[in-house]
């Protein structure tokens, strides 16, 4: 037997009272979250629920020769453990999801054969009673390899670089050279040229990886996923299973953060799926801290940015070259260099992006995936190139502003970055600030502030919405978005009440159920522009409903009334030249005798219109830092983030995804990098404490600045996204503050102390 669960939607507090997008109101799930209601996947449970607990090779490439499972079987309350060997019956796996999931391509595929392909590799699933006895019958597990050379180091295999030969969606191959770049920055008189590394990063979201299958007495699988689609894994499951739509559900309706890692289905669902299917009974599958580690992560990135320009600033030459890693398994790619070809004006552009396949995971996305390392690069490169020529950072780049996207001969669809510069310039103080590093000091430290541009993609994609307006007045809205953290509940909620003038308490937004209209993934900061473009056009076609059974009413005041002629406020609809006719939207409902109205709403890009435009987020960064020349230690004591990103939907919300953005940046400038053993091929810090993350005390103030900009071509709210843009040019921020308190330049992330301290 199983046991049933309700899941909880999450609804405004009592009170909240009328809103308008924008409004700084607080979150709709908080109450849930904050109280133990809301259930994240591992709290889901039945009574029938079996444990799994994954083994994971310790050898970075091979075959398998055999497995010991004697020890582990016997261990009171192990019911199967799972490997190649007896795996259940599945598609063929080499096409079970190429080219359908988000992201498409080649991704790994558990239990697959013999072959070892990366340390960490799951190769045994032990399935028990408890997770206490899976856990210690895991660690029984013995397995013999036979090992093959592998190769983990991307400096030391630089001269294997290959061209991508996939390309995945949102993927945009660096342009084609502009003018003659090489020979632009040999005949300028003033330039520069450096190499910046960035290291392995991982996400290590507060939540685990994680799937709970519940399976019916009718077979039906109910699945919980630490994923940012539901109908993404539902896709997976029913394709590499062969099991019918109406066989899976999948649902995420919370998620303890992801920020890229749950775009991809991860190996745990497929293997808590095979779990279930062998057992017939309801499995869970909990991935460890440390095996968090075993899939994906930002890839390691090796570039060298070559700018040159006139003694006045005039850029004459940008040339950026980018070698990042990828598996053996499939070409991984990101947007890098591209940047450097969109951020400045100049007429001699030469972009170029290549990889090296390596014996580890595949990488994937991390917020901002590509711009977070490509930015970052090209405006330490700016920020020396300023200091080359005697020139304030902020100046160059006004001096070299651009209008237009010179690769592709387009307009931005908006652009007020001019307008970050100058709102954040002014918020900081920067007119205060001395060209010649090492200038300020207080006690011991020295003080240095720095400054980086940031740009990330505006985008939209296709969804679909359904509401309905209940003879109460309560109103439900639904589409199978995700919330990761972002506020999904809440901007979606917010949206809908501002439509319809209603209370947002009245307004419930139902998600993460693959049984809902579809959504896209949430990533690349395109939910709001996208379902919130859906939960909009739905509300105007109920309004439209709701206008017409108006003019129905008898005696109506709204009889001759065109549509463009009434608003929708205070619960009501009125005229809007005459707001003392309102009608309650409950009193129309019953004078047409309907429990209920219903639409939905099909939201589709307008791709004639925005083919026309680059469309594209901005931000200007502004720190300060405090370095301690003795130890090397650097407290980022300022930020003044300025955004252009269309109108803000939320701002409470938005805000605190931009502080979210800010303190990784901080993280990744200071303090976050994965490192490996390459004679073993494995990462070593696989851990919370040694893995290191800006904490509380490494974080001071965060000012957040949103400039007015109201972009109609991205999407029909005029907003664009603020997910990913937060972060970006932040660490280059941090590297310039550097660099202006101590006069030393470090060109690879993380800044630790020991690189902050050495001469030169």
């Amino acid at each position: 037997m199983t046991t049933a669960y309700t899941d909880i939607q999450p609804v405004a507090e009592p009170g909240t009272g009328l809103v308008a997008k924008g409004d700084p109101v607080s979150r709709v799930d908080g109450r849930v979250k904050v109280t133990g209601q809301a259930r994240y996947v591992a709290e889901h449970y039945t009574s029938d629920m079996a444990y799994g607990v994954v083994v994971n090779s310790t050898v970075a490439k091979g075959r398998i020769t055999a497995l010991h499972l004697d020890e582990a079987r016997a261990v009171p309350g192990v019911l199967d453990i799972l490997s190649h060997l007896n795996r259940p019956r599945t598609r063929k796996l080499d096409l079970f999801y190429k080219d359908m999931t988000a992201p498409a391509g080649s991704p790994f595929k558990p239990f697959h054969g013999a072959g070892v392909l990366y340390s960490g590799q799951p190769v045994a699933l032990v399935l028990a009673d408890t997770f206490e006895a899976a856990r210690y019958a895991a660690s029984l597990v013995r397995v013999d390899y036979e090992k093959a050379p592998h190769e983990t180091n991307l400096l030391a295999n630089v001269h294997r670089i290959h061209t991508p030969s996939r390309l995945k969606a949102g993927f945009s191959p660096p342009p084609k050279p502009t003018g003659d770049a090489e020979a632009a920055f040999e005949a300028a008189p003033v330039k520069i040229q450096a190499d910046y590394y960035s290291g392995v990063e991982h996400h290590n979201p507060m939540e685990m990886h994680a799937s709970t299958v519940i399976r019916a007495d009718d077979g039906h699988l109910t699945v919980y996923d630490k994923t940012q689609s539901s109908q993404n894994s539902r896709w997976v499951v029913s394709q590499v299973f062969g099991l019918g739509k109406d066989k899976v559900t999948v649902k995420n309706p919370f998620i303890g953060g992801a920020f890229g890692s749950g775009l991809r289905p991860q190996y745990q669902l497929i293997l808590a799926v095979m779990g279930a299917l062998q057992l017939k009974r309801s499995v869970r599958v909990v991935l460890t801290r440390q095996q968090m580690f075993t899939f994906g992560h930002r890839p390691e990135t090796l570039q060298r940015v070559q700018l040159a320009a006139e003694r006045d600033g005039t850029l004459k030459s940008v040339m950026h070259r980018a070698i990042a890693e990828t598996s053996r398994i499939e070409d991984y790619v990101e947007v890098v260099v591209n940047w450097s070809g969109q951020l400045y004006r100049c007429d001699n552009v030469k972009l170029d992006y290549k990889l090296v396949a390596l014996d580890q995971y595949t990488p994937i996305d991390m917020r901002a995936p590509g711009a977070a390392h490509g930015i970052h690069a090209l405006e330490v490169a700016m920020d020396e190139l300023s200091y080359a020529l005697g020139m304030d950072p902020l100046a160059l780049r006004l001096k070299n502003y651009a209008e237009r996207d010179a690769a592709k001969d387009l307009p931005y669809s908006t652009k007020e970055l001019r307008a970050c510069y100058a709102q954040g310039a002014e918020r900081f103080g920067w007119s205060k600030r001395p060209l010649a590093p090492r200038s300020m000091h207080e006690g011991s430290e020295l003080i240095g502030w720095g400054m980086a541009t940031g740009q990330w993609d505006a985008l939209q994609m296709l969804a679909k919405a359904r509401a309905v307006l209940h003879a109460d007045g309560r109103l439900e809205v639904s589409s199978a978005a995700s919330d990761i953290g972002t506020g999904t509940y809440t901007v979606m909620s917010l949206i809908a009440a501002s439509a319809m003038g209603l209370p947002l308490e009245q307004v419930t937004f139902r998600l993460g159920d693959s049984t809902l209209p579809f959504a896209p993934i949430e990533g690349g900061s395109s939910h709001v522009t996208t379902v919130g473009s859906a939960v909009e056009g739905v509300c105007e076609k109920l309004q439209r409903k709701l206008w017409k059974l108006g003019r129905a009413m008898p005696d109506s005041p709204f009889e001759i009334a065109m549509f463009s002629e009434v608003e929708f406020v205070g619960g009501s609809m009125q005229l809007i030249k005459m707001p003392r006719t309102a009608v309650p939207l409950t009193a129309i409902l019953a004078a047409a005798g309907q429990d209920s109205i219903e639409e939905k709403y099909l939201m589709l890009p307008n791709a004639l219109k925005q083919k026309n435009f680059v469309r594209a987020t901005h931000s200007a960064v502004f720190c300060e830092v405090r370095v301690d020349e003795a130890f090397g230690t650097v407290r980022v004591t300022r930020v003044v983030s300025a955004i252009a990103a269309g109108r803000i939907m939320s701002a409470k919300t938005a805000r605190s995804q931009i502080v979210g953005g800010v303190v990784w940046g901080i993280s990744q400038a200071l303090h976050e990098e994965t490192r490996a053993d390459h004679a073993l091929g494995r990462f070593m810090n696989h851990n919370l404490s040694e893995y290191h993350v800006a904490v509380n005390a490494d974080i001071h103030d965060i000012d957040v600045i949103f400039v007015d900009e109201d972009d109609r071509v991205v999407s029909r709210l005029g907003a664009k996204g603020v997910g990913e843009i937060g972060i970006v040019g932040v660490s280059a921020a941090v590297c310039n503050a550097i660099y202006h308190a101590t006069g030393r330049r470090v060109r690879s992330t993380p800044m630790t102390p020991d690189k902050v301290m050495a001469p030169g």
